[in-house]
């Protein structure tokens, strides 16, 4: 029989060791237990200008993809890509996939709202020679 078997100091050592090696494992399993994650605002945005850059963060995936077409993200989850508006309202898709399968979906709205004292189409005005007729 051992004699510091039954010691208090021994147990508490034991317990917190113990609670320390749940606390870590539950840390290193976060991406398996939650999924990836998205975030961007999510509040309808209005702009003035045609051309905007979405940005914001995805954590714990393996892809990211905006309207279907995949886009690059840093080591640290950061993404920025630009994006030309159309007149109206845009719902831009941002579809997010880890490596388990699962997937997360968020859906940016930006109304795009032309200035007015800006015309949409300039106009250009071109000089044609004209050939004699002879």
């Amino acid at each position: 029989m051992l004699p510091y078997r039954d010691s208090r100091v021994i147990k508490i050592t034991l317990a917190v060791f113990f609670a320390l090696l749940l606390g870590y494992a539950y840390y290193e399993a976060r991406a398996m237990l939650y999924g990836p994650r998205i975030t961007v605002p999510t509040e309808t945005i209005v702009v003035h200008e045609p051309f905007t850059v979405i940005q914001g963060r995805a954590e714990h995936i393996s892809e990211l993809r905006m309207n279907g077409a995949a886009i690059s993200v840093t080591e640290d989850g950061y993404f920025e890509e630009p994006h030309l508006l159309t007149p109206g309202e845009n719902r831009i898709i941002l579809d997010a996939t880890d490596r388990f399968g699962r997937t997360e979906q968020e859906i940016i709205e930006i109304l795009y709202v032309p200035d007015e004292s800006q015309p949409l189409v300039e106009e250009i005005s071109s000089t044609r020679e004209v050939a004699p007729e002879d």
